[in-house]
C-alpha cells in the first residue's frame, strides 16, 4: 500500500500574506501516438490516446501539460508534433514538450504546432548551451531543464540521460543550479527510484533543488495519493507538481487534487475545483 502523508493547513489566502498557488501538471508519456505508462522508466504499459487523456485532464481543470516523447533516444527525434497539433487545438492551457528536442530548430518546431515550453534532457548535458540558445530565441520562460535524477547516497542525486539509461557523473542539484544560470527558466525533476512506483515523492531531493535555484520546480515520480502531490508544496517549496499513474489510472481527479491543496491553505480559485469530468 502506497505510504499515507498527513498534511496540515500551512498558508491562508488572507491578503497580508503571500499567495502560493501550486500547479497541477498532467504527465504523458508517449509511444509513437499512445500513450505509456513506465515504472523507474522503464517497461511500458499501453493505455490509449494521448490526446484523449489531455482532453480528460482539460475538463477536469489541470493547469498544465506535459508530453513526453519516450522513444526519442531511439529515432534521435521528437515524433510528437502531430499529437501536440491535435490536442493543442481544443486544450487551452499552457503545454511542454519533452523528448528529442536537440537544437533550436526542433524547438521551434514543437512550438509551432502548438507548445508553450520545450524540455531538454540529454541535448542539455551533451551541450549546455544548447538551454541559453532556447532562452535566447524564444526567451527564458519557454526553456524547462529535465532531470531524470536518481540516487547514488545520501544527499546526492546524478541526472541521467537517454531515457534514464545513461550516466552522466554529474551532480543534480549543480546541474539545476547550473541550467538556471544558463537561462533555463523551469526545472523539471523526475525521480527514477520512484517514477511509476506510487511509493511517494522524493521530498529531500525536490527540497534540495528547490533550494539551490530561483526558478520554479516541478516534481514527478511516486504520486499515488492526493496527499502525497500536497506534500511537495508543503515540505518541498516546489512550484508544481506532475502526475502520471495517478490520474491515467484514476486513482483521483484533478478537482481532487486542488480540493486538497485548497484544504491544507493553499489559494486555489473555486472554479479551478471542478469535477465535470
Amino acid at each position: 500500500m502506497p505510504e499515507s502523508v498527513s498534511v496540515s493547513p500551512v498558508r491562508s489566502c488572507g491578503p497580508a500574506l503571500p499567495v502560493h498557488r501550486p500547479r497541477f501538471i498532467a504527465r504523458l508519456d508517449v509511444k509513437g501516438e499512445t500513450l505509456i505508462k513506465t515504472i523507474r522508466l522503464e517497461g511500458l504499459r499501453v493505455l490509449g490516446r494521448p490526446e484523449d487523456f489531455a482532453d480528460r485532464y482539460y475538463r477536469q481543470g489541470v493547469d498544465e501539460l506535459l508530453f513526453h516523447d519516450a522513444v526519442a533516444s531511439l529515432y534521435q527525434r521528437n515524433q510528437l508534433s502531430d499529437v501536440i497539433a491535435r490536442t493543442a487545438a481544443k486544450v487551452f492551457v499552457p503545454i511542454t514538450v519533452g523528448g528529442g528536442i536537440r537544437s533550436v530548430d526542433d524547438a521551434r518546431r514543437a512550438l509551432s504546432v502548438g507548445a508553450d515550453k520545450v524540455a531538454i534532457n540529454s541535448a542539455a548535458v551533451a551541450r549546455p548551451g544548447l538551454i541559453s540558445e532556447i532562452a535566447e530565441r524564444f526567451g527564458r520562460q519557454c526553456m524547462v531543464l529535465a532531470i531524470d535524477a536518481k540516487q547514488m547516497g545520501p544527499g546526492h542525486w546524478e541526472p541521467y540521460v537517454d531515457g534514464g539509461r545513461e550516466r552522466t557523473h554529474l551532480d543534480a542539484v549543480a546541474w539545476a543550479k547550473q541550467g538556471v544560470e544558463r537561462g533555463a527558466g523551469e526545472i523539471l525533476v523526475t525521480a527514477i527510484d520512484r517514477e511509476g512506483t506510487f511509493n511517494g515523492p522524493d521530498l529531500e531531493l525536490a527540497q534540495a533543488i528547490a533550494a539551490a535555484v530561483a526558478v520554479p520546480v516541478i516534481l514527478s515520480g511516486g504520486i499515488a495519493t492526493t496527499d502525497h502531490a500536497v506534500s511537495v508544496f508543503v515540505g518541498a517549496g516546489v512550484g508544481a507538481v506532475a502526475c502520471a499513474g495517478l490520474l491515467h489510472y484514476g486513482r483521483a481527479k484533478i478537482a481532487d487534487l486542488k480540493a486538497a491543496a485548497k484544504a491544507a491553505g493553499f489559494c486555489i480559485a473555486d472554479h479551478d475545483v471542478r469535477s465535470d469530468a
